[in-house]
């Protein structure tokens, strides 16, 4: 069987066929327009055109946001101008078939625990370290979504009371402590802070960040700036893992986005920081960390299987 999954992010629009294995057929992507009302015409001409060379049976469009328990309505997009958009009637009005849509957080997490990183787990979490962070949690292998469809908010859990103020209007939030926005404040506190920063100091570019290539040069040198640098990040990352163990007790943390490129120099400090966090260390089992293997590809593959499934 082959689904479409369309995600929808602020810049652009990935879509895919994808088949029951979750390998991509064919894909395609456009920038994502302002207007909503384009916004929603060009996912549909993307559907037609690839079911116009394909025998798909269900479609699926994932977008970040929150999203009512009965997946029909776009509560809030930090990206996109949708408020209480009734949005899964609107695609499919333009699409002409039913359609899943799901928050992309959760539609990657999905995507990861049945053909990625997260194969053969019943219990997984997956935390997304981009921008902000996002999260996912496979629960008995079931997607976990809440009373009111906005579970899994991982990033917004108040990490230090008083903290560090976050966009979503609170204060202290993980992502605010655990994200590549994150990792590059933490880079250039140590840089300004000369001593261990000198040479991360010296390769901040014009918009004094860090660049990913630079970073990775650092640490594979063991650059003890950059390295403290991925620690206190990891150590938060950690932390939280340890609280998150205590309520949903997963088998394993998939770890994903940009900042997981940084595999096991992230991993190990992660691992440590939940050992210490976490209640009862060393007479209970403790999850499995890894990081995320589908990449950008996550999200599109896992809202198309989503769609298959919810359609049967």
């Amino acid at each position: 069987m082959l689904n479409v999954g369309i995600d929808i992010g602020g810049t652009k629009i990935a879509g895919g066929v994808v088949d029951d294995t979750g390998a991509i057929i064919e894909r395609t992507r456009v920038a994502t327009p302002v207007d909503t009302g384009a916004l929603a015409e060009a996912v549909a001409a993307m559907v037609h055109d690839l079911a116009s060379r394909h025998d798909v049976g269900a479609v699926g469009v994932a977008a970040a946001g929150y999203i009512d328990r009965t997946r029909s309505v776009m509560l809030h997009s930090p990206n996109i101008d949708w408020h209480n958009e009734p949005l899964r009637a609107e695609f499919e009005a333009r699409i002409g078939r039913p359609v899943t849509l799901e928050n992309d957080a959760n539609a990657a997490g999905w995507g990861e625990y049945r053909f990625g990183a997260g194969r053969g787990s019943t219990d997984m979490v997956m935390v997304t370290l981009g921008t902000g962070v996002g999260g996912a949690v496979i629960n008995d292998g079931r997607l976990l979504i809440g009373a009111n469809g906005s579970a899994a908010e991982l990033g917004h859990l108040r990490f230090v009371r008083g903290g560090r103020p976050c966009g979503c209007g609170q204060n202290g939030c993980l992502e605010q402590y655990a994200s590549g926005r994150a990792l590059q404040r933490e880079l250039g506190d140590i840089a300004d802070g000369g001593g261990i920063g000198a040479r991360l100091a010296a390769h901040r570019g014009a918009d004094g960040i860090v660049p990913a290539a630079d970073l990775a040069l650092l640490l594979s040198e063991e650059d003890a700036g950059a390295v403290e640098a991925v620690r206190r990040v990891a150590t938060a990352l950690g932390e939280a893992c340890g609280a998150f163990q205590a309520v949903l007790d997963p088998d394993l943390y998939v770890i994903g986005g940009g900042v997981a490129d940084l595999g096991e120099v992230l991993l190990e400090p992660t691992r440590i920081a939940y050992e210490t966090s976490l209640p009862g260390f060393g007479d209970r089992p403790t999850a499995r960390f890894t990081v995320a293997t589908l990449g950008n590809d996550a999200g599109l593959v896992g809202v198309a299987d989503l769609a298959g499934l919810r359609s049967r």
